[in-house]
């Protein structure tokens, strides 16, 4: 199989998005509705969950057509990209329409002067614009994960099956809803991927590129987390708080950063917990495999922990 990094055109469908405004987006979008291609069985009929999870597979046909074909039609063609950019545009807005609050009737004859289902159509245009971006960064990760795991045989296997590079995927699609004001939808992307991969990753964190996740069952990464570029992560880790800040009347004070800050090109092994807002791991630091830490390390620190092993027979310790 030909390496994803250079196949000619693989990245056309995250490109034509650059091509396309809202007008645009909105104009295909109807078109396809009212062919009934978008709308294969009534909404109330399906879940805000179910058509996420087919959003997602749109969304991952779109970066990766090569690799994740799009069982819709051809999307190695113009028409082809421009009707999965179309589908792609109308399922997040619906969804966006769906779970953000308000009085509006969800698909009435009053639709076109839903102002909340324009925001949203203005939101799905936002995410199609930044997914050559995306696609970028992603390329990025799956290279550095190729890299660094000697069981990976080609890059492909790295899009193809890696549960630590999809669960990247869908959180860096998700942080994009996140920072535009979704943060439920977002939320939803991300709970997909921690249902199917085991790694809680939330859309608020800030992850820099060359992200590397291990195997990954068990990862945990907060909302305020911040990690810098070529961090590898190992299963098992937490990237956590180590407490909740209250207020006077005992409520949770929101907002506020309670997840540790991780710097460039750091290790982490598995089972290590790093916790609080105010902790730093210092540039190309090695943390050794269930280490508990609340406070900061400088750069290029090596942290492990010490066990206490004992042995014993019938008759005691040895």
């Amino acid at each position: 199989m030909a390496d994803c990094r250079a196949e000619e055109g693989v990245g056309n469908v995250a490109e034509e998005s650059r091509t396309l405004s809202v007008g645009d987006l909105a104009k295909i979008a109807r078109k396809l509705e009212a062919r009934s291609v978008l709308r294969p069985e009534p909404l109330e009929n399906s879940s805000v969950r179910q058509d996420t999870r087919s959003l997602l597979g749109e969304l991952e046909s779109a970066l990766f057509p090569a690799q994740h074909p799009w069982p819709g039609g051809d999307a190695a063609s113009v028409p082809g990209r421009i009707e999965l950019l179309g589908i792609v545009a109308w399922r997040t807005a619906h969804l966006l329409h769906r779970t953000n609050a308000h009085s509006c009737p969800l698909l009435t004859s009053k639709e076109e002067s839903c102002t909340v289902l324009d925001e949203s159509l203005q939101t799905a245009s936002t995410l199609l614009n930044e997914l050559p971006a995306i696609r970028s960064v992603l390329l990025e990760d799956g290279e550095s994960t190729f890299q660094g795991d000697p069981a990976a045989q080609s890059r492909e296997e790295v899009i193809f099956t890696y549960p630590g590079f999809y669960a990247t995927m869908i959180y860096r699609l998700a942080h994009v809803l996140y920072r535009h004001g979704a943060p439920l939808l977002a939320r939803v992307m991300s709970e997909i991927a921690h249902r199917e991969t085991g790694i809680d990753i939330h859309p608020g964190a800030r992850i820099g590129p060359r992200f590397f996740i291990d195997h990954g069952t068990g990862v945990v990464i907060g909302e305020t987390a911040v990690i810098g570029s070529g961090v590898t992560l190992y299963q098992g880790v937490t990237l956590g708080a180590v407490n909740f800040p209250r207020d006077s009347t005992g409520a949770i004070i929101r907002g506020q950063k309670r997840h540790p800050t991780i710097e460039d090109d750091v290790v982490i092994y598995s089972g290590a917990t790093i916790l609080g807002g105010s902790t730093v791991i210092g540039r190309a630091s090695v943390i050794g495999g269930n280490v508990w830490l609340t406070e900061s390390v400088p750069a290029a620190s090596k942290v492990t922990a010490e066990p206490k092993i004992e042995l014993r027979t019938n008759t005691g310790p040895l």
